[in-house]
């Protein structure tokens, strides 16, 4: 598991609230997919313009209140940003509470579907927000999908963010990016904790390797003595780490911005 259910997202550095914060509550939607399938999701529109959105694919508890508060403070920090829940197809609709028995729905996904879903969600975002490009911001087995994501052209990403992407994916029936780097389109920011005990430092440099070998714009940040999921408000030991990843994220959202034409 990523966070426990009483989690919260980092808040943000000062410096980096764009809009008026309590100003951009998340509104609950239904989206349908390609397939049919209804599934949950979360937007929050900013009050700030961008031209650049955020959909955040979570951990495998699916939508639940950490993700729909990161919404939030993305649209704080002048994003408008959409997160999805996975299991629609196998759970029905709704946020999920405590009580959610994830591990069996998260089994019977696939990434061709998250996919799906996730090209719904990039739709919904640009028709309520008129953003023209859109990045995915994924944590753990979010993390894995976001840059699977960033590998199908059809969804045209302007990039993909991974918060300890898992890249040890055989218990997902999934061939790691490690291994497919070159497929992945770019740009890329991974961010992952030294001391987290499921994802070795080794693969990590491994997967950053790979996509310096391959070509692909990448930035990959370790955060020294940080576990896995240290993203998390009740971790005041690791505030400096948090305060750092939030500006990298939003840092590398500028970024993708000023390539597709800035600020309206």
């Amino acid at each position: 598991m990523c966070f426990e259910f009483d989690s919260r997202p980092p808040d943000l550095p000062p410096d980096l609230v764009r809009a008026v914060a309590g100003g951009a509550k998340a509104e609950l939607l239904e989206l349908e997919s390609a397939d049919g399938t209804r599934f949950s999701a979360a937007l929050a529109g900013s009050a700030a313009d961008s031209d650049v959105g955020v959909v955040i694919l979570p951990d495998v508890r699916g939508l639940y209140r950490f993700y729909i508060e990161l919404a939030e403070r993305f649209a704080e920090a002048g994003r408008h940003a959409i997160a999805i829940d996975y299991f629609g197809r196998t759970a029905g609709v709704g946020e999920r509470g405590e009580d959610f028995d994830f591990w069996p729905e998260v089994q019977k996904t696939t990434p061709e579907q998250i996919q799906a879903d996730a090209a719904a969600a990039i739709e919904a975002l640009k028709e309520r927000t008129g953003v023209s490009s859109v990045v995915t911001v994924g944590f753990c087995y979010g993390g894995l999908q976001s840059f699977l994501t960033d590998m199908n052209p059809s969804l045209d990403l302007a990039g993909a963010v991974g918060f300890y992407a898992g890249l040890r994916t055989e218990r997902w029936g999934i061939t790691s990016p490690v291994d497919r780097a070159a497929e992945i389109r770019g740009p890329i920011l991974g961010l992952f904790g030294e001391a987290d005990e499921g994802i070795p430092v080794e693969l990590v440099e491994q997967f950053e390797s790979n996509l310096t070998a391959a070509g692909v714009e990448h930035e990959i940040k370790l955060y020294p003595g940080a576990p896995h999921s240290f993203f998390d408000r009740k971790y005041e030991e690791f505030q400096e780490a948090c305060s750092d990843a939030w500006r990298r994220v939003l840092g590398f959202l500028d970024e993708v911005d000023s390539r597709v034409g800035g600020r309206q």
